[in-house]
C-alpha cells in the first residue's frame, strides 16, 4: 500500500501541546481518509513540526447501488429533498412499484482528490487549546504555519489551503521541509519517502521521533551524572517537556552554589523545574547534589562552558529569591500566618480559607478516632494545614504548598506527627503518588478532600464530561485510595454529612440559597428514603447518598483501570447500599469468587432465567409477590426449591450480619442444584392458574433472597 507522509511545519509549538496535537491530527485525518486509510497512522512531533506517516490506498471504488425514494404520488417537496440529498436530477429517476428509484453509478475516489479535500478541512477545524491568526488570513494555527509537506507513494500531492478568498498567505503543499534553524540553516530540502525524511532531518540536526529524543536526553544526563557518582531525580513529565523543546538534544551539567544547599530540596527542585526546565541531581543516599542538568538545543563550540555559565547565573538569581522568602517566613511562627487567610477567598459561595481552616480543624478531629489518630493532634494539624498558603515562599512557588508548611511546623517545634500531616494532607496528588500513612496525616487528608467534595457538590459545581475545574474526581480517588490501601472502616455517608454541617450555609434540615443542594433534590425526587438509623435529616441524608454514588462511580472507574470486576461493586451496592468501602469490596470479592465456580456461574444463568420469566409474566398479571403456599407445591422439585430457598436465605442473612462473606456466597451457591432441578421438571406457566401463580411467587421469593446478597441483574456476562 502506498506510503503517506504529511508534515505541518511552523514556528515553535509549545511543548505541552505537541503530543496531543499529533494524536489529534492522526485521528481526525484518518477519520476523513478512512475509505483509503484503514489503519491509524504513526504520529511524529517536535518543536517546529507536527507530522504523520502511514499507509493509504491509491484509490477506492464504491459499487453502484439503487436508492428508493418517495412514492410517485408524494408531494413535490419530498421528491426535491430526495434529489438534493443524493445530488441527482429528475432525469436520473425511474418508476418502480409506485416509488421513484435512483440508480447510483459506481464511484471511484482517488487518494489525491480525497487528500485535497480532507487536509484543508482538518487544518481549519483543528482543536488547538489556543491558536493565533497572522497577516490578513482567517486561518488559525498555534503558531504561524510556514510549509506543508504531503507525499503519497513518493510523489508530492499539491493543493492550496485556500478557502474562498482566504489564500492563507499562499501556502501550498509540496515535498519540502527544513532542518535545524541554527545548525542547518533555513534552506529547505526535498524528500521522496519517510526514510529520506527521517535521514535528511537527522543529517540536518533534527531527531524527528520524540521518543528517541527522550531516550537521548535521559541516557545523556544519566551518563554525565554517573561520571560524578550522582543520580538524576526521576521526572518523566519534565523529560517529555524538554524533548518537546529541543530538536538536537545536548545534555550538560551545571553547579549550584554551596550557599543555597541548605534550602529545602523541594524548593530547589521546584525552581529548577518550573522556571528553568533543569533536572535535579542527588547523591546515592538521596541527599540533593550541588549539581543540575540542562539540555541545550545546539552543539556548542566551547563544549558548553558559556551555556552552563549563563544558566548558573540565572539559577543563582532564582535561588536567591527562594533564600529571601525562606529567611523571611521563618521570622514568625506558622500559626501567625492564619489571620491572613481570613481575606483569601476559597470560593465565592464557600467562603474564605480562614473559614475552611476551622472546618478542617473540626472535621479532622471527628475522623481521627476512625483511623487511629489522636483527635487533638488531628485538630491541630487541620488548623495549620493551610497556613503556608499565606507565606512568601508558597506565594512565589505554589507547587510547594504543604511541603513548606511541614518545614515551618518542624522549625516551630510542633509535634512531628502534626508537621507530617501538614506536609502530606494534599496527597495523593495523582495515581503515582503515595497515600498518607501516619494516622494524623490520614485524618487531615480525608478531612481536606471530604470538605472539598461536600462544598462543591452542595453549590452544584459537580464535574461534567468536559471538565473538572476543582479536581473533584482526583479528590474522590484520593479518598478511595486511602480507604482501600489503609483498609479504613469508615461510614462515609455519616462523614459526608458532618462535612456538610461544617459550612455555615448548612442550617438544620435545609440550607441557605447559595447551597442549591441539587444533588439532594434529585435523590429525593427519585424516591430516596434515608436508611434506618440515619442521624441526619432527609435533605442531608439524600445529599450524602448522592455524593456517595459519585465516590462509587470513581471506585468503579479505578477497578476497571485495574482490570477488576467493577460491575460486582454495582451489584452489591444495588442490593444493600453500603458506605463502608472495605466491607463493600470484601463482599464483591466473595461474590467474584463464587461466580468463578461452576455452581456460581450456573446460578447466575438460572437467576437471569427466573428474572426474565418474572418480568414477562408480571406484564400480564403481576406483580407476583406474597408468600408461597406449601399446599400448592405439588411436585418434588418445587417443594425442594422452596425448602432450599428458606434454609439458604436464613444462612446467608446470618453470615452477612457477621461479615462472613465467603460462607454467605457458598450458601447461596448451594441453590444451584435445586434450581436446576426445578427448571428441568417444573413447568412454571402451568394451565392451572393457582399452580402457575404459586410457582411465580416461588421464583419471586428466590430472586428476592438472591437480591439480598447482590443485584444480579447488574452483573455483566
Amino acid at each position: 500500500m502506498p506510503e503517506l507522509l504529511i508534515e505541518l511545519f511552523s514556528e515553535e509549538i509549545p511543548a505541552r501541546m505537541q503530543a496531543r496535537a499529533s494524536e489529534d491530527f492522526c485521528r481526525l485525518l484518518q477519520a476523513e481518509l478512512r475509505p483509503l486509510m484503514p489503519e491509524m497512522p504513526r504520529p511524529l512531533f517536535g518543536p517546529r513540526r507536527i507530522a504523520l506517516v502511514g499507509e493509504m490506498a491509491a484509490r477506492a471504488e464504491t459499487p453502484g447501488k439503487e436508492e428508493r425514494g418517495p412514492r410517485t404520488n408524494a408531494p413535490a417537496q419530498a421528491l426535491d429533498g430526495f434529489l438534493r440529498k443524493h445530488g441527482a436530477t429528475r432525469e436520473q429517476l425511474r418508476e418502480e412499484g409506485g416509488f421513484w428509484v435512483l440508480a447510483k453509478p459506481a464511484e471511484v475516489t482517488l487518494a489525491e482528490d480525497l487528500l485535497a479535500r480532507a487536509v484543508p478541512a482538518v487544518l481549519r477545524a483543528f482543536p488547538w487549546p489556543k491558536s493565533m491568526r497572522w497577516g490578513s488570513s482567517d486561518f488559525a494555527w498555534v503558531r504561524p504555519l510556514q510549509r506543508v509537506l504531503c507525499l503519497l507513494d513518493g510523489q508530492p500531492v499539491r493543493f492550496p489551503l485556500a478557502h474562498g478568498e482566504d489564500q492563507v498567505h499562499g501556502i501550498v503543499t509540496a515535498d519540502l521541509t527544513e532542518g535545524h534553524r541554527i545548525l542547518a540553516g533555513t534552506e529547505p530540502f526535498a524528500v521522496r519517502s519517510f526514510a529520506e525524511y527521517e535521514a535528511g532531518l537527522r543529517d540536518r540536526f533534527v531527531i524527528a521521533d520524540a521518543a528517541e529524543r527522550e531516550r537521548l536526553i535521559e541516557t545523556g544526563i544519566a551518563e554525565l551524572a554517573a561520571r560524578e557518582g550522582l543520580e538524576v531525580v526521576p521526572d518523566r513529565g519534565l523529560l517529555a517537556e524538554v524533548a518537546g523543546l529541543v530538536e538536537w538534544p545536548v545534555p550538560l551539567l551545571g553547579s549550584i552554589d554551596a550557599a543555597f544547599m541548605d534550602l529545602p530540596p523541594e524548593v530547589m527542585r521546584t525552581t529548577m523545574r518550573v522556571n528553568q526546565r533543569y533536572f535535579a541531581l542527588r547523591v546515592p543516599d538521596g541527599r540533593p547534589a550541588p549539581r543540575f542538568a540542562l539540555v541545550a538545543n545546539i552543539i556548542p563550540a566551547d563544549g558548553g562552558a558559556a551555556i552552563v555559565a549563563g544558566n548558573e547565573r540565572v539559577l543563582r538569581a532564582r535561588l536567591s529569591d527562594a533564600r529571601f522568602f525562606w529567611d523571611q517566613d521563618r521570622k514568625q511562627r506558622l500559626e501567625s500566618f492564619l489571620p491572613k487567610l481570613e481575606t483569601v477567598v476559597f470560593h465565592a459561595k464557600l467562603g474564605t480559607q480562614g473559614e475552611r481552616v476551622r472546618r478542617l480543624e473540626r472535621l479532622a478531629a471527628l475522623i481521627a478516632p476512625y483511623v487511629g489518630a489522636d483527635p487533638a493532634l488531628a485538630a491541630r494539624a487541620g488548623k495549620l494545614a493551610k497556613a503556608d498558603l499565606a507565606t512568601g515562599m508558597v506565594g512565589e512557588f505554589p507547587e510547594v504548598q504543604g511541603v513548606m508548611g511541614r518545614y515551618y511546623a518542624l522549625a516551630d517545634g510542633e509535634e512531628p506527627r502534626v508537621a507530617e500531616a501538614v506536609g502530606a494532607h494534599y496527597r495523593p496528588l495523582g495515581p503515582g503518588d503515595a497515600v498518607p500513612a501516619e494516622p494524623v496525616a490520614v485524618a487531615v487528608a480525608l478531612a481536606d478532600k471530604l470538605d472539598q467534595l461536600a462544598g462543591f457538590f452542595a453549590v452544584g459545581e459537580k464535574p461534567t464530561g468536559s471538565g473538572d475545574p476543582f479536581a473533584l474526581r482526583r479528590a474522590a480517588l484520593g479518598v478511595i485510595r486511602m480507604i482501600r490501601e489503609g483498609r479504613l472502616r469508615l461510614g462515609l455517608a455519616g462523614l459526608i454529612g458532618e462535612a456538610f454541617f461544617g459550612y455555615p450555609q448548612a442550617t438544620g434540615t435545609t440550607a441557605s440559597p447559595e447551597f442549591g443542594m441539587d444533588v439532594a433534590t434529585e435523590k429525593l425526587g427519585a424516591g430516596f428514603k434515608p436508611p434506618a438509623g440515619s442521624p441526619h435529616p432527609p435533605m442531608v441524608a439524600a445529599f450524602a447518598a448522592g455524593l456517595l454514588e459519585f465516590l462509587l462511580d470513581r471506585l468503579r472507574v479505578q477497578l476497571r483501570a485495574e482490570g477488576a470486576r467493577h460491575d460486582l461493586v454495582a451489584a452489591i451496592f444495588g442490593a444493600t447500599p453500603d458506605d463502608d468501602l472495605v466491607r463493600l469490596l470484601a463482599r464483591a470479592a466473595a461474590l467474584e469468587a463464587m461466580l468463578g465456580t461452576p455452581d456460581g456461574a450456573n446460578l447466575l444463568a438460572a437467576y437471569k432465567r427466573a428474572a426474565n420469566i418474572l418480568r414477562i409474566e408480571s406484564r400480564k398479571d403481576g406483580p407476583h409477590d406474597g408468600p408461597v403456599d406449601p399446599a400448592l407445591l405439588v411436585l418434588p422439585a418445587e417443594a425442594a426449591l422452596a425448602e432450599a430457598v428458606e434454609a439458604r436465605s436464613a444462612e446467608v442473612t446470618a453470615a452477612l450480619a457477621g461479615e462472613e462473606f465467603r460462607p454467605a456466597m457458598a450458601s447461596l451457591a448451594a441453590l444451584r442444584a435445586p434450581l436446576d432441578a426445578f427448571f428441568e421438571t417444573v413447568v412454571v406457566n402451568d394451565p392451572e392458574p393457582k399452580l402457575r401463580a404459586n410457582r411465580l411467587r416461588l421464583l419471586s421469593r428466590l430472586c428476592g433472597a438472591m437480591t439480598a446478597v447482590a443485584d444480579f441483574s447488574k452483573i455483566e456476562g
